[in-house]
């Protein structure tokens, strides 16, 4: 599952209608061998009561084929539902679902934070168990899920993480150059703790681990031998181009801005 998947349902939970008890909606994503990559969802508005449940389903199938349009390659996988627990409306909409898809996968977000103080996610699969030719009913297995991104996703994960500690849970974005230079800071902080991993083994203050000595082997092997003066000329070579590109970049606009005005005249 993605992390955009869980943005997406919490969002939603925080738009609901205030007598909305939970939110529902549908998963989309494709089919891998024994596993299911969820990659989107949407919001399926509904109404239940104690005796009764009511889905949109014209609004379902509106969505689908607008995300279609977007991602054909995006199938329903199953549906979502907040809250800890599974109701006995589930089932009913678990019916529909099976309708859509072949053994969807139905997954609960506990946005109310009751279980242990977190959001707690769980995913389930349907199985039919009764007599056959009998009354038969549906019971929900729980399945091991994993999340997953991609390096954009992961990048706007990790930038989203640090207001978190913040009292106001906001965080201006960052130019390059600061980016950059977060970056660059972390990547030394992981250096120098390497370096003293290193050190300590070598004066024998602690034991040497076998598998992170294979790694770090192949972390320097990684790294091409580049002599300090020809590293320096490439990188102000690289530089060179990319100030050209932006200076290419801001003309073509400036030019753009002119040609606008002149036409309004």
């Amino acid at each position: 599952m993605h992390p955009v998947v869980l943005f997406s349902i919490v969002d939603s939970y925080e738009r609901r209608n205030e007598d909305a008890r939970r939110v529902i909606g549908t998963l989309l994503g494709s089919y891998e061998k024994n596993a299911v990559e969820i990659t989107n969802c949407f919001t399926v508005p509904h109404n239940e009561c104690e005796d009764e449940v009511a889905i949109d389903i014209e609004f379902a199938k509106n969505m689908f084929d607008l995300h279609r349009k977007v991602n054909p390659n995006e199938l329903i996988v199953g549906w979502y539902s907040t809250g800890p627990d599974i109701t006995e409306h589930s089932v009913l909409i678990h019916e529909y679902y099976s309708r859509e898809c072949k053994n969807p996968v139905h997954m609960t977000v506990d946005t109310t934070l009751k279980q242990a103080g977190h959001m707690s996610i769980r995913a389930y699969t349907s199985t039919q168990m009764g007599i056959p030719g009998k009354t038969t009913g549906t019971m929900f297995t729980p399945i091991p899920y994993e999340m997953t991104s991609h390096d954009p996703e992961a990048v706007g994960v990790d930038f989203i993480q640090m207001a978190k500690d913040r009292p106001k849970r906001m965080l201006s974005s960052v130019n390059d150059l600061q980016q950059l230079t977060s970056t660059c800071i972390r990547l030394q902080d992981m250096l120098g703790k390497v370096i003293e991993y290193v050190d300590n083994v070598i004066a024998g203050r602690v034991v040497a681990d076998n598998a992170v000595g294979r790694m770090l082997m192949d972390l320097v092997n990684s790294v091409p031998k580049i002599k300090p003066e020809d590293f320096e000329e490439m990188l102000n070579s690289n530089m060179k181009d990319l100030l050209m590109v932006m200076y290419l970049s801001n003309l073509a606009k400036t030019q753009l801005m002119l040609s606008e005005k002149l036409a309004l005249l």
